[in-house]
């Protein structure tokens, strides 16, 4: 390692770890890089805005913030919340299930997991933490555990990213995401039905079989969002990047005119917070374009895939140690840096040993989405923290269920590539 690269590791980690955010600490760590090797500090411009203008599909990042936020506001999220309350409160640990398939569901909307855990996650806790029927703790491990399904149902912002960094086909990885994200909902319902039996948590009243059409109806144009991007990107009709717009204006349609959830007064304050999360996750592409730059330049990418080569490495044993060390960066990064910095690391060894890089995309997603509620610093235990009030040693006693079976269900992907490609190959993809 050169003393240039160290220099800017080293002021990277400083920068972080003093608590200066992660896009502008490593963009100081590159002109640090930069200003030490005696090239042009002007290459961080050029970089940047080589990298935005090549990148088209960038674009679908804001559009896909702007169609959460509308689908976030007002009346849409009751009538979701009461679908799903009507359709799995029934059954032992009913809120419990609720909490999971209300995540599934908005993870159709967000593809945040921060998104889902701070607003539909709230009023979940509050429901279920009313008279007394569940633990605070439990409801807000239960749903810190589901907010991780958000970014791995399409659409995703995390998968359109690795996209950028991987040259994968977007509409693979959106198909790719659905049958892990299912499951990882199906292991969490499981365990809250074992907990929820095993603590004798109240049952809920169930709501009549024959009302059950009556609130599917209210929640069924919501519930169309997914099925609606699939169907333009898979049927040729769009490209991602157009997908996202007409999502975007989906949303807006369904907001505006079916469901009257918003007015042109309240959209003021839906832009203005779309533009800021658009910005932040802008500052961190923008660092990460010149940070890769540099990571090409010490040529790291190329010894790594030589190493590989040389010792020989299994490809399961390479997978089990990158998602080990992803599941750890999870807990102290956002899944945007990880994706950004640290996986490109890794995609010239997966060509190299043969990985399908689709496969490898979903692993890391699932994986960063684990980290962020992997104790002691997940940043979605801090995140219901923050919005409920809840202690955090609370959280973290009851967390620890529901994040093994995630790991179980992680390993289960890494050995069974198959199962996460298999709708991706229903649908043509080659890989």
């Amino acid at each position: 390692m050169s003393f240039e690269l160290l220099s800017c590791l080293l002021t990277l980690f400083l920068l972080a770890g003093i608590g200066t955010p992660i896009g502008y600490s490593i963009m100081l760590a590159s002109l640090v890089y930069l200003g030490l090797s005696g090239m042009d500090v002007a290459l961080v411009g050029e970089k940047i805005l080589q990298g935005l203008y090549k990148s088209f599909i960038l674009l679908a990042v804001p559009l896909f913030i702007v169609a959460a936020n509308i689908m976030n506001a007002g009346t849409i999220s009751e009538r979701l919340l009461n679908f799903c309350v009507a359709a799995v409160g029934r059954f032992r640990g009913g809120l419990g299930h609720v909490n999971v398939v209300a995540s599934l569901i908005f993870s159709g909307m967000s593809g945040s997991a921060v998104a889902d855990a701070a607003g539909i996650g709230k009023i979940i806790i509050e429901m279920m933490t009313k008279d007394g029927r569940y633990s605070r703790g439990y409801a807000a491990a239960i749903t810190a555990a589901s907010a991780t399904i958000g970014p791995i149902i399409p659409p995703s912002i995390p998968m359109v990213l690795y996209a950028l960094v991987s040259n994968s086909s977007i509409g693979a990885l959106f198909l790719a995401g659905i049958l892990p994200g299912l499951i990882m909902g199906l292991v969490l319902m499981a365990m809250n039905y074992v907990i929820s039996t095993k603590r004798g948590f109240a049952l809920e009243e169930p709501v009549p079989l024959r009302e059950l059409p009556k609130y599917t109806a209210n929640a069924f144009p919501a519930l169309m969002m997914p099925a609606i991007l699939l169907f333009g990107i898979y049927g040729g009709y769009t490209t991602p990047t157009e997908a996202a717009a007409v999502a975007a204006f989906y949303a807006l349609l369904l907001a505006a005119l079916v469901y009257r959830a918003v007015s042109l007064k309240s959209l003021y304050p839906i832009f203005v917070e779309s533009a800021r999360a658009s910005a932040a996750v802008g500052v961190v592409i923008g660092g990460a374009l010149i940070l890769n730059f540099i990571v090409i330049s010490e040529n790291i990418p190329g010894m790594m895939s030589e190493f590989l080569s040389d010792v020989n490495v299994h490809p399961i044993l390479f997978l089990l140690a990158v998602n080990l060390l992803v599941l750890f960066l999870g807990c102290v990064l956002d899944a945007t840096t990880i994706i950004l910095v640290i996986v490109p690391l890794f995609i010239p060894a997966c060509k190299e040993l043969g990985i399908d890089l689709v496969h490898f995309g979903v692993l890391v997603v699932v994986n960063s989405m684990i980290g962020l509620i992997t104790p002691p610093y997940g940043i979605l235990l801090f995140v219901i923290n923050a919005v409920t009030g809840i202690p955090l040693k609370e959280i973290i006693s009851e967390v620890w269920a529901f994040l093994g079976v995630l790991i179980l269900a992680l390993l289960l992907l890494i050995v069974s590539p198959d199962l996460v490609l298999w709708l991706p190959r229903v649908f043509g993809y080659q890989g």
